[in-house]
């Protein structure tokens, strides 16, 4: 607790750039707990870059941390390029707007040109604005749908996806070099703009990632039409402008949107947890239903990379998954080309490892290629990069997350939510002229293709014990593969660490041609499995289940008996 108390000394010396800081270190004076948690640590860079509660300390987002992570960004770039830029951008949350402006001082007093946007925009626009300006890299203040005392630092490449393991190693050792106090320069935001190495980005890099968006459209006209009626939340978020104009654009002329939820607002009053995967989002959209009833209610996180919706099945408002979603994206995307004679040679669709087989089904049926790829959306856009170096990015049909993130197009390489409202809407309203709900859409596959449920356990384990009980129970698997679950054989293993899955019966092995990753995989006999994960940006350890069957009732009673066998097997 010494050198804790040391730190803490420290800071209360220091820390002086923001009031809010000096006032909560006064705060905690003589409280070894609270001083303790806010300093056992250091925030970890990583390919995600930096993510934690708001506040003073090592462990937490503040103006320090932030403006040391760009300093040692800033180190790494001057070495890796010459003459490097770099475009910045910010969500909603508390401090994002103060977090860019230091990050671009920051860089500018290192000598590095910055691009930033002139007020908060989607993550996929600063993917966009990477690549549109010829970047070095990019960053963008958020946290994405984490609860509102969270905030984040994410930076990008110059393809205009996250860091890959390499760079994001090379710029944590700088980092670690940095003294937070004394070892960063600075710049005033105000004097980089003047002297014009910090600059807006202009209204034309809007324009451009507009028209792009659009050209995604594969039914034109058709939300003219079909007379959609949408209500619309940006969670008090970066989508309000954006996806308002997008919807716009392609003809949806009813969109109604949530009013506790328009605005701009880090504290997230009526959603605590905004997420579009939680129906609780949805409640405000809902009571509007009450006097005009909606064909959907749509939701965009906080940065706007995620999208969810809620359908309008005869009596009630259906949340649909986001493993649903994917597969009727992958279904209307290709049926839709195949019919217009547009669909190109070898298409491809991308998806996680975690995200449903479904998928996988529906892109065979039309002769399509489904690559399954590790969870991050990184490693989409990487791929879409490598099919533009061949020339072949018109075989990219759409990359998706089963966590609600998708991408159609190459504009951006980072889940979009803009370009996924834009076909969701779009998507809707053709089915609509045939007399479908996307309900009716999804049961449809189901008949097709079977029942495929998709179910996920979440176990948080806060602090640095958390931390090493995830670590263990990871070994503990490793070393005690599972020969059942829920009284089916297990078929194969996958661990992503090794790169390698053993068919159990036989000890064969296959190589996985994957980057490694911490992640386990069981497969049965039927199809079903699970998946466990630790999470790459919360102390929590994911467990995917999918169960297959003839119907609903009989995979929610696989499902539920997979999760209650693993949740034994890992102890928890």
């Amino acid at each position: 607790m010494n050198d804790i108390n040391a730190l803490y000394s420290l800071w209360s010396e220091k820390a002086v750039l923001d009031a809010d800081l000096i006032d909560e270190l006064k705060s905690i004076d003589g409280k070894e707990d609270e001083i303790l948690d806010r300093f056992y640590r250091s925030l970890e860079f990583g390919t995600a870059g930096l993510r934690g509660v708001l506040g003073a300390g090592t462990n937490r987002m503040n103006i320090y941390t932030v403006n040391q992570a760009t300093q040692g960004l800033s180190n790494y770039l001057n070495e890796a390029f010459e003459n490097p830029s770099v475009a910045i951008a910010y969500d909603s949350r508390i401090k994002s707007d103060l977090f860019a402006r230091e990050a671009a001082g920051v860089l500018a007093a290192n000598g590095i040109k910055v691009y930033i946007y002139p007020e908060l925009v989607p993550t996929p626009m600063l993917s966009f604005a990477v690549r549109r300006l010829k970047c070095s890299s990019g960053i963008i203040i958020t946290a994405s749908h984490n609860p509102a005392k969270y905030n984040g630092y994410k930076c990008y490449d110059p393809n205009g996806y996250q860091m890959t393991d390499e760079a994001a190693q090379k710029t944590y050792d700088y980092i670690q070099q940095v003294d937070m106090f004394d070892g960063v320069k600075r710049m005033d935001f105000e004097k980089g703009l003047e002297d014009g190495i910090i600059e807006y980005i202009g209204q034309d890099v809007y324009e451009e990632f507009y028209s792009a968006v659009e050209t995604r459209q594969v039914n034109k006209g058709i939300c003219e039409k079909a007379d959609l009626k949408v209500i619309y939340t940006p969670l008090n978020g970066t989508g309000n402008k954006p996806v308002r104009e997008i919807l716009r654009r392609i003809g949806v002329k009813d969109v109604r949107v949530v009013k506790e939820q328009e605005m701009p607002d880090g504290n997230f009053p009526t959603c605590p947890f905004p997420n579009p995967e939680i129906k609780q989002v949805f409640e405000c959209g809902i009571e509007m239903t009450k006097t005009e009833k909606a064909d959907l209610l749509l939701a965009t996180d906080p940065d706007c990379d995620r999208m969810g919706i809620a359908v309008y099945d005869g009596n009630d408002y259906v949340l649909m998954s986001g493993n649903e979603v994917g597969v009727m994206f992958t279904e209307y995307l290709l049926s839709s080309l195949k019919e217009q004679g547009k669909l190109p040679e070898n298409p491809i669709v991308v998806k996680t490892i975690v995200t449903t087989k479904l998928v996988e089904k529906v892109a065979n049926n039309y002769g399509a290629e489904c690559a399954d790829l590790l969870t991050g959306f990184k490693y989409i856009g990487e791929l879409i990069t490598n099919l533009e170096k061949k020339n072949e990015a018109d075989r990219f049909i759409v990359g998706m997350e089963e966590s609600y993130g998708y991408l159609s197009g190459i504009h951006a390489r980072d889940k979009d939510a803009v370009v996924a409202s834009m076909m969701l809407c779009e998507m809707a309203a053709y089915y609509k002229t045939k007399g479908m709900t996307l309900v009716d859409l999804m049961n449809s596959l189901y008949e097709k293709y079977g029942m495929y449920l998709n179910t996920l356990l979440n176990f948080n384990f806060e602090g640095a014990s958390g931390m090493q009980k995830m670590a263990d129970m990871m070994t503990s698997l490793r070393e005690n593969a599972p020969k059942e679950i829920a009284g089916q054989k297990v078929v194969s293993v996958a661990d992503y660490k090794k790169s390698e899955r053993v068919n159990v019966e036989t000890g064969e092995k296959a190589v996985i041609d994957l980057p490694k990753s911490n992640v386990l995989s069981y497969s049965l006999p039927d199809g079903s499995g699970a998946i466990v994960r630790p999470s790459g940006t919360e102390p929590k350890i994911k467990i995917y289940i999918t169960a297959v069957a003839e119907s609903r009732e009989a995979a929610q009673k696989k499902a539920d008996e997979i999760g209650e066998s693993m949740k034994k097997i890992l102890g928890v």
